[in-house]
């Protein structure tokens, strides 16, 4: 099946092509939802509100892109806004613990920390610093450095995703990449890690 008999089976309400839809492209979504958000549990979540969004709004796909970029285009969106939704939600959270004393702070330790090696320790730590760097980023260039990185996008794809110029998608991985590389330098000297 091909993908406009793809969409035009899922605007007609079939059930086994939104089935196929699924299996051909859930993993592409969970891995673009978790370059942005950074959980697996988070992006599979968010990876099924990309299909019900597809399967709700399939009238509205005229075409004029690969079915994989609107996907795409939909995945980072839903990332963006988890993202933006949680920003709120923890401002708002230390609020709250500002004025109760902090009686509701809890504490995430890892239940096999002390049995990983101490290598595996800085593993994740350089992972999770990388991530906040990352993060950092204005988010035009966190998104375009996720879809090529994370995602091994061609600069043409990222641009009909981000819906910009082949130069825009350019300047802004190669900012990505020189802001990345100063504050892990940044980081290095002063031995973050």
């Amino acid at each position: 099946m091909d993908e406009a008999q793809l969409i035009k089976g899922i605007q007609q309400g079939d059930r086994k092509s939104f089935k196929l839809l699924v299996e051909t492209y859930q993993r592409m979504v969970v891995n673009t939802c978790l370059g942005i958000v950074h959980s697996q549990e988070d992006a599979e979540d968010l990876a099924q509100d990309v299909f019900v969004e597809i399967f709700r709004t399939a009238e509205n796909f005229r075409g004029d892109a690969k079915l994989s970029t609107w996907l795409y285009r939909i995945a980072t969106n839903r990332s963006l806004n988890h993202i933006r939704n949680n920003k709120r939600k923890r401002f708002f959270q230390s609020i709250e613990e500002t004025f109760t004393g902090g009686r509701n702070r809890t504490s995430e330790i890892s239940e096999n920390r002390a049995d990983q090696p101490d290598q595996n320790i800085t593993d994740q730590q350089r992972s999770d610093l990388l991530h906040r760097a990352i993060d950092r980023l204005p988010e035009k260039q966190r998104i375009a450095f996720t879809l090529n990185k994370y995602e091994e996008l061609s600069y043409q794809q990222i641009a009909e995703v981000m819906e910009i110029s082949l130069a825009s998608v350019e300047t802004l991985i190669h900012r990505a990449k020189k802001n990345l590389q100063e504050q892990l330098l940044d980081c290095y000297k002063k031995k973050c890690v």
